[in-house]
């Protein structure tokens, strides 16, 4: 899963592509490198980002998602129902809400109505505060409860069970050492039953490995990093990574095939 980010603040690039022609030549060229899906979102999700209002969302994403659906499956990154029928209605068709259908009460009846895939993050409030809430007694057995219980949830309102996928949501109200954890036992997410997403690319607590406390690299410098986690969600059977730099999680998704005995 390619990012393509339409904002002015992305924690990753720095709103690079903002402008709609730059995010349509940045789809095309991760489709081109071989992105299977393009994630196309207009709400930067850093921690500590202020939400666009709805009109300010829809006029950055309608016009990228409209252009890139005719080159393959795209998803729309939002946390708001009526961002999500609209790109639905130009083309989108998958529906990835970091809140899993919490921030938005219209998004699930949405969805299911639909019958989209719907991938759902484990999160505990909006980016402004999210940080507050990172407190947990074991972080991956209560990561996996409460995405289990979202799911259940899910599943109960209508949507179906074999167009849900999971994301345990790195970065989202964890610390550094939180998302360490869950990517040690990953087994433990997976065996929910359910698809899963891995989005670690370019997070802050890549930055960090093998840096002094308090130092860490910018995020362009974290693309190897991310790779590594690529190859390990990959070996472990995840459904997708949502990646920033698709050529580097390519190659290390070759690197586990060939490992595996499935290179081509």
């Amino acid at each position: 899963m390619g990012v393509v980010n339409v904002t002015p603040d992305s924690f990753s690039d720095g709103g690079a592509w903002f402008q709609p022609g730059d995010a349509l030549a940045h789809g095309r060229a991760l489709r081109g490198q071989g992105a299977d899906v393009l994630d196309v979102g207009g709400e930067s999700t850093r921690p500590g980002a202020e939400r666009p209002s709805e009109a300010e969302e829809l006029r950055r994403v309608l016009p990228v998602v409209e252009g890139l659906a005719g080159l393959g499956p795209v998803s729309i990154d939002t946390m708001r129902a009526s961002v999500a029928a609209a790109a639905l209605d130009v083309g989108a068709t998958l529906v990835n809400d970091v809140s899993g259908g919490l921030a938005d009460p219209d998004m699930v009846p949405l969805v299911a109505e639909r019958g989209v895939p719907f991938i759902a993050m484990h999160w505990r409030g909006h980016s402004a505060g999210m940080q507050e809430r990172a407190v947990y007694d074991d972080v991956v057995a209560d990561v996996c409860r409460e995405l289990a219980e979202r799911a259940e949830a899910l599943v109960a309102a209508g949507v179906a069970p074999q167009r849900l996928v999971l994301d345990p949501g790195f970065g989202f109200a964890k610390t550094a050492e939180h998302n360490w954890q869950l990517l040690r036992r990953l087994e433990e997410v997976l065996a929910l039953g359910h698809p899963v997403l891995v989005g670690t690319s370019r997070k802050a607590f890549l930055g960090k490995v093998g840096r002094e406390p308090g130092a860490e690299r910018p995020p362009l410098e974290r693309d190897v990093a991310t790779a590594v986690t690529t190859a390990h969600a990959a070996r472990l059977g995840a459904w997708c990574v949502r990646v920033h730099d698709v050529v580097a999680a390519v190659d290390a998704l070759d690197v586990v095939a060939a490992l595996g005995g499935d290179a081509s």
